[in-house]
Formats: structure tokens, C-alpha cells, sequence
């Protein structure tokens, strides 16, 4: 499996994430070709080596060679993708970013998601860096994408909505719950396109995660600046030995004063909210009274919405928080046939390289409950049989 570090030096855009791809290897006839299958305008793509500060990379401009007046809507966006002839993961991904943009769009121009009109980030050129930078990750073999932290300009900047601060407030929406910092550079940095990608994309936020580096590809941005070379930087690489390594947001409270049969509820909204885990630990605090401590585990771009769930669903007063770096064996979803039928596993990859398969429970719970058998023994079966 293939790990993805995009390591953000001046910022995020659509065309910057299309040239570290194309550095990286991704041919731009293959991207041209594939999406030229699409119903969108006469396009090509202007890729030149470029450097900044010293540093070389790709440049990658799209080219409109019809003007394009087209002001397309959600629906109107799903339709095209939806309808061409792109594979399904590349559709699946493009989607889930156009999605996102969509979200944002609908809660900033307060109107229904369906009907959100995406004016510049419609555009064939925006259509192209996302659907572009989908098939570049496919054609790469990307299994994972972490980041880093993601520096944002300042001022303002024109688009067909009038004059906007910097960053846009999509960008800053999109980048919500993620770790950013001010540069005081006088330029947009990280634009919708480019936030809405990164976020679709990467996992987690923050260093560099262990990794054996092979390939690194370097985008190259439009503008020269003085403050800092105006690249996109993307590490590809490969798990170190047998161990992924990521880092986490733990958020912890103690709770010594709710009904117990909130706990159950709580749980399951958290899990909603995208936590990774919840943990119930029990506690003695002050006074010597029994109580609760009550741990998620989630992504960092998660944090603040388990953190208003606990303090909405709970009679908690306050939360800590603190990153954590985790160690994981390999692990990959799969399914198989058995003498059920097909069934969810985990393939989970030793230190010794040795495969072990984990059923999902879901599967076999549904399985024990039509065939009336014991859980245990649906289990040991289809371990047996696929093992």
C-alpha cells in the first residue's frame, strides 16, 4: 500500500495538486483522455517545468479553448460524473469532493445543497483539477494521504460573488477543524478547490508519518513569491517495515453525575460523529465517588465535533484533548466466500508476516441470527475456511 504525504509549503490548489501528481508521474494524456470522455468544453493542459526558489516541479495551467458558459449546479455536477465513463472509485472520490464544496457553498450562500451554483468552482477548469487529481491518485496506486498543517494568506480577492477576504470563506469553511496558521502573506495561498481536495483526501493533519519515501513530486504555483517557494510538496512512500504509523486526537472527561442509560445513546452519536473509538473507564474522583471517564478517540479534523457532542449529550463542563502517535499492524478489508455466503473480513498482517483473518461482526451477527447457531461457532468457521 501506497502512503501519500502532502506537505502543504504555500498553501493548497486545485492546479498546484495536478502538477505534484504529474511530477510524480501521472501522464497528463491520461488525464486529458479520461476526462475528455466527459461532456465539458475543449480543454488541454499547459504542463511546464518550473521552479521556485531553485526548487523544479510541474506547472500544470488548464487551458479553456471554448469559453465556457456553463453555470452549473450540484445536480447539474453529479449528473456529469455520475454519467461518464470514469472508474468508479475515481467517480466515488470526485464525488465526495464536489460534495463537500457543495456543503460548504449551501451554508455559506444559504440555500439547498441540490441547488448550490458553483459560478468559478463549476468551471471546466476546477472540474478538471478535481476530477484530474482523483485519476492521478488512482493511477499512482494511493491507498493513504496524510498532510500537514495548512498555511492560509491574507487580503482579499475578486470572483464573480464581489470582492472576498482571503482566505475565502469556502476555504476557510472546508479547512474547518483542521490545523492552519496565518503567514502574512498578502495572496490567497489555499483556495476552495484546492482545501476541498485535501480535505476529501488526507486522513489526519500534522508530521510526517513513518514511512519508507520513494517518489516526490513537487507543484508548481502560478505565483513567485518573496516569503517562501510556492510549491505543493507530495512524499510517496511505502509503510516502514510492518507497522503504519498515524497520529490521533484523544478527547477525555470525567463524568460522576448522569444517568447511566445516556451512556449507550452518547456512544452511538459519537461513533456517527466519526470517532475511531469510545471508551468507558471506570473511575474514582474526587471525594472518593465513582464515576466515568469517557475517552474517544477520532482524527483531528473531528475533534470539535465530538468535543460540542460531549458537551451537548453529557453533563460534562469541559474536555481535554492531546495528540497521540499510534502504531498499527497492515490491515485491509476484503470479502469472501464461505460455506455462508460472502462475508466482511480484515486481513490483519503480523510482524513475522503472518495473515490473520478477522470476520466483521455485523456479518456474523446477521448470519448466527438466520442460521439460529451460535455466534462463536460462525466465527471459528469462517476463519477456518479462509485462513
Amino acid at each position: 500500500m501506497k502512503i501519500a504525504y502532502f506537505d502543504c509549503i504555500a498553501g493548497i490548489s486545485g492546479d498546484m495538486i495536478l502538477g505534484a501528481l504529474i511530477h510524480l508521474g501521472v501522464p497528463g494524456d491520461f488525464i486529458e483522455e479520461n476526462i475528455r470522455n466527459m461532456p465539458l468544453g475543449a480543454f488541454h493542459l499547459d504542463i511546464s517545468t518550473a521552479a521556485r526558489m531553485n526548487i523544479h516541479g510541474q506547472h500544470v495551467k488548464v487551458v479553456v479553448e471554448d469559453k465556457d458558459e456553463h453555470t452549473r449546479n450540484y445536480q447539474d455536477i453529479r449528473f456529469l460524473i455520475d454519467e461518464s465513463p470514469l472508474p468508479e472509485r475515481v467517480k466515488d472520490l470526485s464525488l465526495k469532493i464536489f460534495g463537500r464544496l457543495a456543503e460548504v457553498e449551501a451554508s455559506i450562500h444559504n440555500c439547498p445543497k441540490e441547488r448550490v451554483h458553483f459560478h468559478e468552482l463549476g468551471g471546466v477548469d476546477a472540474i478538471v483539477d478535481i476530477v484530474g487529481t482523483a485519476l492521478g491518485v488512482e493511477w499512482l496506486g494511493i491507498g493513504k494521504v496524510f498532510a500537514s498543517e495548512v498555511p492560509v494568506g491574507k487580503g482579499f480577492v475578486s470572483c464573480q460573488h464581489g470582492t472576498l477576504p482571503v482566505p475565502a470563506p469556502a476555504t476557510l469553511a472546508l479547512l474547518n477543524g483542521v490545523p492552519v496558521y496565518g503567514t502574512g502573506v498578502s495572496h490567497e495561498l489555499s483556495t476552495p478547490t484546492g482545501a476541498a481536495i485535501l480535505t476529501s483526501l488526507s486522513q489526519d493533519f500534522g508530521p510526517m508519518p513513518k514511512m519508507v519515501i520513494r517518489q516526490i513530486g513537487y507543484g508548481v504555483g502560478s505565483r513567485d513569491l518573496t516569503e517562501m517557494p510556492n510549491l505543493l510538496r507530495v512524499v510517496l512512500g511505502e509503510p516502514d517495515f510492518a507497522l503504519e504509523a498515524d497520529c490521533v486526537t484523544v478527547v477525555e472527561t470525567n463524568i460522576d453525575d448522569m444517568n447511566p442509560e445516556i451512556f449507550g445513546f452518547v456512544m452511538e452519536r459519537l461513533f456517527e460523529d466519526g470517532a475511531l473509538d469510545v471508551i468507558w473507564i471506570p473511575v474514582f474522583m474526587k471525594k472518593n465517588r465513582p464515576g466515568t471517564m469517557v475517552r474517544v478517540i477520532c482524527s483531528e479534523i473531528d475533534r470539535e465535533t465530538v468535543v460540542r457532542r460531549i458537551l451537548s449529550e453529557t453533563t460534562a463542563t469541559g474536555v481535554r484533548h492531546y495528540r497521540a502517535e499510534r502504531c498499527k499492524l497492515p490491515r485491509k478489508a476484503k470479502e469472501v466466500v464461505t460455506s455462508f455466503g460472502k462475508v466482511r473480513v480484515k486481513e490483519v498482517s503480523g510482524p513475522t508476516g503472518r495473515i490473520s483473518v478477522v470476520p466483521e461482526y455485523e456479518d456474523c451477527k446477521k448470519i448466527a441470527l438466520k442460521k439460529n447457531v451460535p455466534l462463536k461457532m460462525v466465527y471459528e468457521t469462517i476463519v477456518k475456511e479462509t485462513s
